[in-house]
């Protein structure tokens, strides 16, 4: 699925190892905007081996309007945080939108629960540091259910066992039951389940 994005063409593509440096462009950015706001979503600057291992696996996308690079994200097939929960989803993570593209999340949102429908799953789900009550007011009203807080290990953004511990909170989106095969276009690279 491409669309458009002020008249522009926004097209999605997984990310290659040699594109790591655009991701963790988008993402400082973007966790520098955020703190400004006094928002600790993310550590103050991404480290490459933190995004490297998905971007290996074929999980981590670019989308670019035109021809620049406006956000990234990651989707992935598992995820130990919701373990306590059951289901078949697709897990939003790293999500991020320049500022000159701000507005651009609704067609990621939508493009990512498109692809989680088209594998099979039956819900997107995300998470957020719990006291970010903008980006939590803004899943809400993008239709994704509140599906209880949970604590993680590491500093914001991370998932370790040690470190500091950040209390995050969890969303899904039901999806519609949708069977067809995973869009392949010139634009992305192939993703499979893990």
């Amino acid at each position: 699925m491409t669309g458009t994005w002020n008249g522009e063409p926004v097209t999605f593509r997984t990310a290659g190892i040699d594109e790591t440096a655009d991701v963790l462009g988008v993402l400082d950015e973007a966790a520098g905007w955020l703190r400004t706001r006094g928002v600790s979503q993310w550590p103050a600057r991404f480290e490459p081996g933190w995004v490297t291992g998905a971007i290996g696996r074929n999980e981590t996308w670019l989308v670019r309007v035109g021809d620049r690079v406006a956000a990234t994200f990651t989707l992935d097939w598992s995820d130990p945080l919701w373990n306590d929960i059951g289901g078949n989803a697709g897990y939003l993570h790293r999500s991020a939108v320049r500022r000159s593209t701000a507005g651009l999340g609704t067609l990621l949102l939508a493009w990512a629960g498109d692809t989680v429908r088209r594998h099979g799953r039956d819900a997107l789900r995300l998470d957020c540091v719990a006291t970010n009550r903008r980006l939590r007011d803004y899943y809400e009203s993008a239709g994704f259910l509140h599906r209880g807080d949970v604590t993680v290990g590491g500093a914001p953004g991370q998932r370790r066992k040690d470190g500091p511990t950040t209390p995050v909170s969890r969303y899904e989106l039901p999806l519609k039951a949708n069977h067809e095969p995973p869009l392949e276009t010139a634009d992305r690279r192939p993703a499979a389940p893990r």
